[in-house]
């Protein structure tokens, strides 16, 4: 599954997962049959307040129905902060490459260019991009510089995808007070280390210095004996050969 990492001005490194082109496909298809259903509704109101008479139905089709068809997309993105209703139920959101939240400038670049990578091609230019560039950008993303993420992960990770003990025939837990925490809690642990591990600087080690705080506390603990990082992966250690 692609990924982006962005740094926040606090340097913080916050992980994305980019939204897949099937997502993004079905989200466009519920788009679809939402504008159809909107499109239906008022072309019926219309004949009831027109009366079915063609010419004032000309221009009701002309003030009401095509703007509907038109700017439903841009619409729907500018006042559901980056989402449709598509991408509410797919749980997917439009954001800056920066991890904020896109401008109305941003919104109208990317309706501009669906004509382009969408319409006049059915599709098929917007699902190479997608499919082939490093950020899964169309053509309107790249122009207006956002993507597409996920706001739910593609799979939950348990304690036991991540973390294994090969032998644990002479292993002798250091803290049992740890079965008293929860998986959560342990899956906290692991990505604090990994962050930490994987970005060292000051903003993550001070997450690491406060999550270890939190533990002693929790595991009523008087002094730490380890270091820091060594404290947690014992501590993860530990959770699995109690809970096992």
């Amino acid at each position: 599954m692609r990924s982006i990492e962005i740094n926040t001005a606090q340097n913080v490194t916050i992980e994305y997962e980019l939204a897949p082109l099937y997502a993004r496909l079905l989200a466009f298809l519920l788009d679809l049959a939402v504008i159809g259903a909107g499109l239906l509704l008022f072309y019926f109101l219309g004949l009831l307040v027109t009366g079915g008479l063609s010419d004032v139905m000309m221009y009701y089709n002309y003030l009401v129905l095509v703007p509907i068809f038109l700017f439903y997309s841009l619409g729907s993105e500018i006042f559901m902060n980056g989402q449709s209703v598509g991408k509410l139920a797919l749980g997917i959101r439009t954001v800056k490459l920066t991890g904020k939240q896109a401008t109305l400038s941003d919104y109208i670049m990317r309706w501009l260019f669906r004509l382009v990578d969408i319409y006049l091609c059915f599709g098929s230019l917007a699902a190479i991009l997608i499919s082939s560039t490093d950020k899964s950008q169309r053509i309107g993303d790249i122009v207006a510089n956002t993507v597409v993420v996920r706001l739910r992960p593609s799979r939950v990770l348990r304690l036991k995808d991540l973390l294994s003990i090969h032998s644990i025939d002479n292993y002798q837990p250091r803290y049992p007070e740890v079965r008293n925490l929860s998986e959560e809690d342990m899956l906290l642990v692991k990505s604090v280390l990994e962050r930490n591990r994987k970005y060292a600087n000051e903003a993550h080690r001070e997450a690491q210095d406060e999550l270890v705080k939190k533990l002693m506390v929790l595991l009523q603990l008087p002094k730490l004996q380890q270091e820091k990082a060594e404290f947690l992966r014992t501590l993860l250690n530990d959770y699995i050969v109690l809970t096992r």
